[in-house]
């Protein structure tokens, strides 16, 4: 059976198609270790049952050297792209009169705010008509990289344009349909994971959330980058059928497999005595 047929057996049980498919047609995590940073996002995305399409959403703002900042975005499509491009073309300050960029930021928190003022600004001039349609505002970003001379850092940015920063007591933070990846981060990461180590780590988390919920699916967009080097160590789309993530997908089923075996049965039931 193919997707869309088993979106439209779905659906056809459901009220609406956004009580299926809701905002768990996205799964993006960034992961903030000691060595550097890794994003990871999905493709896929749902204009209606038998519109299910590939978008990129993982953009990059790469100025070598000097800058690196990429914006990884969960939710409605159009919302998604009218803020990355108010981010672009800029937003002038109300005060000075100058135009703010994501990419002329002086620095990441205030690059972070700019991604906020562009959200309540997108949702000043569509909020309305998108209510009128019963369609929520539904977008939020993670956002991370480094300008030269400060720290790498990563956030997540609401909705509302309020937003939290990564810590290293849990050096991840992810949007969309985050449930099924979640148990996998809790356990395996930290602060001091070896940078593609933490790769390894989101894509089996990613590879959890696929097996688990048709909305999110190949391909993937990839972004790996070092401590203090303001550039790209991995920028890479893993396309179906790619040798080393459809190893890694079998390898973490069979090691799955293995320890359920591996793991004594539960000892609750009593045994039936003999009778004498």
């Amino acid at each position: 059976m193919g997707l869309d047929a088993i979106l439209k057996l779905a659906t056809s049980c459901a009220p609406t198609v956004s009580a299926v498919l809701g905002t768990g047609m996205t799964y993006c995590c960034g992961v903030l270790v000691r060595d550097g940073l890794v994003m990871i996002a999905d493709t896929r995305t749902n204009a209606g049952l038998d519109n299910v399409s590939t978008f990129r959403k993982l953009h990059i703002f790469n100025k070598p050297g000097d800058c690196i900042m990429a914006i990884a975005s969960a939710g409605n499509l159009a919302i998604s792209q009218s803020v990355l491009s108010t981010l672009t073309e800029g937003l002038e300050d109300p005060h000075t009169g100058a135009i703010e960029t994501l990419m002329n930021a002086p620095t990441m928190f205030q690059a972070a705010q700019r991604i906020g003022r562009a959200i309540r600004a997108v949702n000043a001039t569509e909020g309305a008509a998108l209510k009128s349609e019963d369609i929520n505002f539904d977008v939020s970003f993670l956002f991370g990289g480094q300008i030269k001379g400060s720290r790498m850092r990563l956030f997540m940015v609401y909705p509302a344009g309020n937003f939290i920063e990564c810590t290293t007591d849990t050096p991840y933070l992810q949007i969309g349909e985050h449930k099924y990846g979640k148990p996998v981060l809790d356990r395996a990461m930290h602060y001091d994971v070896e940078l593609y180590e933490a790769l390894k780590t989101s894509l089996i988390s990613m590879d959890s959330t696929m097996r688990s919920n048709l909305g999110v699916g190949l391909p993937i967009d990839v972004l790996v980058v070092r401590a203090d080097v303001c550039d790209a160590d991995l920028n890479h789309r893993i396309e179906a059928g790619e040798p080393y993530f459809h190893d890694l997908r079998s390898r973490w089923s069979a090691a799955l497999r293995a320890a359920h075996q591996n793991i004594p049965r539960p000892p609750y039931k009593t045994e039936t005595q003999p009778k004498t």
